[in-house]
């Protein structure tokens, strides 16, 4: 049995009344989608079948009309030869067809108030449809992420994590304490372990600041002697 019963049942509906009452919301609006695609299909092939009978109808009117034209001109073509009862036959005749013309506008005329009705509906009915699929998206969508949120729970707190975490540990202490036993064997070779030796441009680099060094320290002793030289020489003058 179909969630509705009938397509106004559809355009009335409430998706969020429904879906709020449903235990499985995302099976109910597949459900709904489902039942919305099957009645537009039905509600198109009515509309095919109504325009098509319009189109007849529409062409007997047109027949009927051509008809009324002929035997008016019969009466006229009566009139003219002075046949008055031919003239009146031709138009009770003509009379006959017109009602049933008028009878088969007004057929045209119901069906064509139908046919704006279900345009409505089916404009409708197509909205309806649409918000439908639209909230099918957004409840898969947020299903996959619930799905997603809970693997990642379910990952963090879940104990072969943590020992596969403790057993990482482990192997980089046993690492730490295997460098450490090479490092070990280099104390007292020249250096201590893990010192890096300075590179060539470090080497010339301090072998220029030592030669600074020299330098300045030349010069300052120079420059005491002078001093001390002079000194010398004026307390011999005195």
């Amino acid at each position: 049995m179909g969630i509705f019963s009938r397509l106004a049942d559809i355009v009335n509906s409430n998706l969020n009344s429904i879906l709020a009452n449903a235990e499985d919301p995302e099976k109910m609006i597949r459900l709904v989608i489902q039942e919305m695609e099957d009645t537009l299909v039905e509600v198109r092939s009515q509309a095919v079948r109504m325009i098509a009978e319009r189109k007849t109808l529409e062409r007997r009117a047109r027949d009927m009309a051509n008809e009324e034209a002929e035997w008016r001109r019969k009466a006229e073509l009566a009139l003219t030869r002075d046949r008055e009862d031919l003239a009146k036959a031709a138009l009770a005749a003509r009379a006959t067809v017109e009602q049933s013309r008028q009878a088969l506008e007004r057929q045209i005329a119901l069906v064509t108030e139908s046919l704006d009705q279900q345009h409505d509906d089916i404009s409708k009915l197509q909205a309806k449809l649409a918000d439908a699929k639209s909230r099918e998206k957004a409840l898969s969508l947020r299903h996959k992420a619930a799905q997603n949120r809970l693997r990642t729970r379910e990952t963090l707190y879940d104990t072969r994590m943590e020992t596969a975490l403790n057993r990482f540990d482990q192997v980089e202490r046993a690492l730490d304490e295997l460098e450490g036993k090479s490092e070990a064997f280099d104390l007292g070779r020249g250096g201590l372990p893990g010192r890096r030796q300075p590179s060539l441009h470090e080497e010339l680099a301090a072998l220029e600041t030592d030669a600074a060094v020299e330098d300045e320290l030349a010069a300052l002793k120079r420059k005491l002697a002078e001093r001390g030289a002079s000194e010398g020489n004026q307390g011999g003058v005195a």
